[in-house]
């Protein structure tokens, strides 16, 4: 029971770290793609096309990194704890 306990829990980690990088590529990709290098003397509405895709991309980024990082955190703390 108890080895299955630590195996549930480590999928379960394992899958909050893999979430977080999926959510940060995903935040790459609005940052680097989507928006894009900004355009020289834009209409407003490109403007504002940019600037929403540079804050999706912005918040997105920040989430997946913070969720991977404290993911891997919990993990590395769980592996010394158990050894």
């Amino acid at each position: 029971m108890k080895d299955n306990m630590k195996r549930i829990l480590c999928q379960i980690i394992n899958s909050v770290v893999i979430a977080g990088v999926i959510i940060l590529l995903i935040g790459l990709y609005y940052s680097i793609i989507r928006a894009g290098i900004p355009y020289q003397d834009p209409p407003l509405e490109l403007q504002i096309e940019y600037a929403v895709n540079q804050g999706i991309g912005k918040v997105l980024t920040g989430t997946g990194l913070l969720t991977a990082l404290c993911g891997s955190v919990v993990r590395l703390v769980i592996w010394k704890v158990w050894r």
